[in-house]
């Protein structure tokens, strides 16, 4: 019997991709499961996912979150082996990074290292694509370090952009691809951090 993984899902809006790696992992014979949930907006969605499927889902304030020591210890007690950003809007702190070195791993709506940074996510990150005129676009997923969507790219997913392509058909675009493949490059993720 495979020793899953511990996985922390941080999320800040719908939780959609949290919902999709919580289904997948209930699902399938994965390498992980979904411990817990943390979110930085009392108003998230992810609140309803995580209650819908029984996943423990904490609240903490951009303060709360700021106390680092506190955090980590409550990460390190929960038996927490990796972190996944899954929406998630605050930049993480370099205590955090050092705490979990390449055990936090984000998930990004572009090809990085191309629409990235600070305010870039959401429909900011889709009409800034349109608006460049781009004829591909697809998901990053990459580890997390200090700075943001900078740090090592694990792997991409990309397509080709039509040339009537909208705001609204992108964005489904994306979805269909995050859901389609985000929760196999954690499988992966997780079955290395075991062989390890």
């Amino acid at each position: 019997m495979k020793t899953k993984k511990n996985i922390a899902i941080f999320a800040s809006g719908n939780g959609t991709n949290a919902e999709q790696l919580i289904l997948k992992s209930q699902a399938n014979d994965l390498n992980f499961s979904i411990k817990l949930i943390i979110t930085n907006n009392q108003n998230a969605g992810v609140l309803n996912i995580a209650h819908k499927y029984v996943v423990p889902c904490f609240y903490w304030t951009n303060k709360s979150i700021s106390n680092h020591e506190s955090l980590i210890v409550f990460l390190v007690d929960n038996k927490i082996d990796l972190i996944v950003l899954a929406g998630y809007l605050k930049k993480i702190a370099p205590e955090l990074v050092a705490a979990f070195p390449n055990k936090i791993v984000n998930l990004h709506p572009a090809l990085l290292p191309k629409f990235g940074g600070k305010g870039m996510y959401g429909h900011h990150v889709h009409e800034a694509v349109l608006k460049a005129n781009e004829k591909q676009s697809g998901i990053t997923i990459h580890y997390v370090d200090e700075q943001y969507d900078e740090g090592n790219i694990i792997a991409q997913f990309i397509f080709d952009i039509d040339e009537k392509e909208s705001l609204d058909s992108l964005q489904k675009k994306i979805q269909t691809t995050e859901h389609s493949n985000f929760y196999k490059v954690i499988d992966d993720i997780c079955s290395t951090l075991n062989n390890k």
